[in-house]
């Protein structure tokens, strides 16, 4: 199995998030452990690329923000150069 490199894994994280889910939930959706996982949130949730809602019992949700929107779709189209890419 090939390494995801921080491209691959921030689409993953960014694209769990299109619609409101937990923590938890992004984390296992984008297939990474907690300390890898919390490195790239923390960093995203900082950058604005994700923002936090509420759910209806008050507990927090994440989803992407328009930001968020414009960075996947930056990073989806430059994976997709990348790997038409000939070497």
């Amino acid at each position: 199995m090939r390494k995801r490199g921080w491209g691959t894994i921030t689409i993953d994280i960014l694209e769990a998030a299109l619609s409101p889910q937990k923590k938890t939930r992004i984390m296992y959706k984008a297939n990474l452990n907690y300390d890898r996982f919390d490195r790239y949130f923390v960093d995203l949730v900082k950058k604005g690329f994700l923002v936090e809602a509420s759910d209806p019992y008050g507990k927090p949700e994440y989803k992407i923000s328009e930001r968020g929107k414009i960075f996947l779709d930056a990073l989806r189209k430059a994976q997709d150069i990348a790997e038409g890419a000939e070497y």
